[in-house]
This record gives C-alpha cells, structure tokens and sequence, in this order.
C-alpha cells in the first residue's frame, strides 16, 4: 500500500477559493478549537486543529499571530479542496 503525497493549492489558487477561517469549537471535544476554511459558496474545505497550527507556525509576537496563522493556512490548502 502506497501513501500519497499530500500536494497544496498554490497561494493564488488558494486565495481565490478561500472565503472564510472561522474559529470553532471541535463538537467531539468541546475543549478544542479548529479552524474552518469555507469557500464562497459556504462549502466546508478542510479544517485545522488550532493548537496543532499555532505551533507550526512558530513562534511570532502576539500582535502578528492572526496574519502568521492566516499565510500559513493558505499555504497549506490541499488541492483536492479544488473539487468541492
């Protein structure tokens, strides 16, 4: 059994289908967070897991958080998210 390689949207592509980030609570752990990528049809595109992200990211000054969050979302849109 072989594992595919998870490939990106571009940041173009991903700028151009990505609507909304929006911070929710995980419904199977109410102690959670995640964050939802909506397309602009309301469509989910994926999610990630909040704590997970904020340390990929690294570490950046309070202030900046947001904006690091953000470009690292959009870097890391998988391009089957293309299809939905």
């Amino acid at each position: 059994m072989s594992e595919e390689q998870l490939k990106f949207l571009s940041l173009q592509d991903a700028r151009r289908i990505v609507a909304a980030i929006q911070e929710e609570e995980d419904i199977q752990n109410p102690d959670k967070r995640i964050l939802t990528i909506y397309n602009h049809e309301d469509r989910e595109l994926c999610w990630f897991d909040y704590d997970e992200l904020v340390e990929a990211v690294g570490p950046v000054a309070k202030g900046e958080l947001k904006e690091a969050v953000q470009d690292y979302i959009l870097h890391h849109i998988p391009d089957w998210a293309m299809d939905i």
